[in-house]
Order: structure tokens, then C-alpha cells, then sequence
């Protein structure tokens, strides 16, 4: 079965609300456990620029913020939900993803 390897950055203030929001439209599901996800605290730094209307920050100032990566599995079948769900819910006007299409390695063995 193909799936997706999806992490993202989000800060703090919106951690637990975008992993509900994702995990409700169906990621972390891997075998029979829910809700799956590894994650780490770290450091993100931007430039707001002109025109844009950032969510934390101040146009032309560089800001470094405390920000959590987020890393889940998405079955194929439940991208185009998870993918909604995040851009709905998470707070930054272009929030930083990555999303790498994958399979099962136990597909491999046979």
C-alpha cells in the first residue's frame, strides 16, 4: 500500500490543535495504533516580506520562534483530508511542509 512520510513546522501555540485537526482526517494511522506522530522542538527563523501578512512577526524584521517538527504516515487514500485539514488549521499564512511519497517496506519481502 503507498502512503505518504508528511512532517511539518508549527508553532507551539497550534501544536496540539493542527495534529487533532490531521489526526481527525485520518494521519498517524499505522497497523492498529492512531494517532502516531514524532516530534521535536526546535528553532524557525523567517523574513516576513512585503505584502505579507505574517502570523507572528513584523514585515522586513528577521524572527526566530519556537517552533515544533511534527513527522506522520498518510495512507494514499487520506492525503487530499489530511492536507485540507492542515491548511485550515494551522495559523501560518505559508506554513513550511514536506510531503514524500513512500510504500510499506514489508512489501519488499515478498
Amino acid at each position: 500500500m503507498a502512503f505518504y512520510h508528511f512532517a511539518f513546522y508549527v508553532p507551539e501555540s497550534h501544536l496540539q490543535e493542527v495534529k487533532q485537526a490531521i489526526f481527525d482526517a485520518g494521519a498517524g494511522i499505522q497497523g492498529d495504533y492512531r494517532h502516531c506522530a514524532w516530534q521535536v522542538q526546535g528553532q524557525g527563523q523567517f523574513e516576513p516580506l512585503e505584502g505579507s501578512q505574517p502570523f507572528i512577526g513584523d514585515q522586513g524584521r528577521l524572527e526566530v520562534v519556537p517552533e515544533y517538527k511534527v513527522e506522520v504516515y498518510v495512507a494514499q487514500q487520506k492525503i487530499k483530508a489530511v492536507l485540507q485539514a492542515f491548511f485550515a488549521s494551522h495559523p501560518y499564512e505559508e506554513p513550511a511542509y514536506y510531503l514524500i511519497e513512500s510504500m510499506d517496506a514489508r512489501d519488499c519481502l515478498d
